[in-house]
């Protein structure tokens, strides 16, 4: 009886590691977003005109794949943890910390990037110095302090204060898809110009740890009303994606920030 005790203890506890492999998995798939945004750098070609530009090899893109991935591990290490009962204290940390560096550092540097190759298109743009490449690094340290808020918080049972650092990284994650898929020039003057990426710096680390309500899967009534929002960002999402592709992704955010304001009252 007491090696059936045992055994039944030795199961449980090793049921509740699952959640956090999961969420191991979530942080090595940004390690591995990390390797693909830093390793690709810049490169010089040639266009139609005879004119060197400087463009991101298309590697970069995999720094988009990995995010969305451990997008993925992320919503389901929460699943799993809730399906197996087997949330914990060290659970919610870890996935903190696995978050910090796929939906933070990794979209960093895919800005950093960004930033240089904006620079690039500048004459002696290459030279130029680092610090006016750091505010990228500016989003991973908002998204850190909004997480350890997060972690402290008790009244953040039905929604968000502030925007959550996972659809940030997707939405950064976004920016390189465009630049490579969508053939417009608007889009990659837009994606090469450095006032745009600012503004981005700007924006996603104001709405990260800012304490603006936002929509959360979370309800104390499911009804029609509470899913309403979710219903409408998910039209937008699949209508924008059938129209424009990737720029669904950037639209979808936007959506997701105004219709958290709209329906504010009801996360309650």
């Amino acid at each position: 009886m007491n090696n059936g005790g045992n055994r039944s203890t030795e199961d449980g506890k090793l049921l509740k590691q699952i959640p956090n492999i999961f969420t191991l998995l979530n942080l090595f798939f940004g390690c591995l977003a990390i390797i693909y945004a830093v390793q690709t750098g810049l490169t010089l070609t040639v266009d139609s005109n005879g004119e060197n530009l400087v463009v991101i090899p298309e590697k970069i893109y995999m720094a988009s794949v990995f995010i969305a991935l451990a997008a993925v591990i992320d919503f389901l290490d929460g699943f799993v943890a809730r399906l197996l009962n087997a949330s914990s204290e060290m659970g919610k940390q870890l996935d903190s910390l696995a978050d910090v560096v796929s939906f933070g550092v990794a979209p960093g540097m895919i800005i950093y990037q960004f930033l240089r190759l904006s620079y690039a298109q500048q004459p002696d743009g290459l030279d130029i110095n680092v610090l006016w490449l750091m505010p990228a690094f500016i989003v991973p340290c908002a998204g850190a302090y909004r997480l350890a808020r997060f972690n402290i918080d008790t009244e953040q049972s039905y929604g968000f204060k502030g925007v959550p650092i996972p659809a940030v990284g997707l939405l950064i994650a976004s920016f390189p898809l465009i630049y490579w898929y969508i053939n417009q020039a608007w889009a990659i003057s837009l994606l090469t110009n450095i006032w745009f990426w600012y503004a981005i710096i700007f924006i996603v680390s104001y709405l990260m740890v800012s304490k603006l309500p936002m929509l959360a899967l979370k309800f104390k009534n499911a009804t029609i009303k509470s899913f309403l929002p979710f219903i409408i960002v998910a039209v937008i999402a699949i209508v924008a994606a059938f129209l424009v592709r990737w720029m669904a992704v950037p639209i979808t955010f936007a959506a997701y920030v105004i219709l958290s304001l709209v329906f504010k009252n009801n996360k309650v």
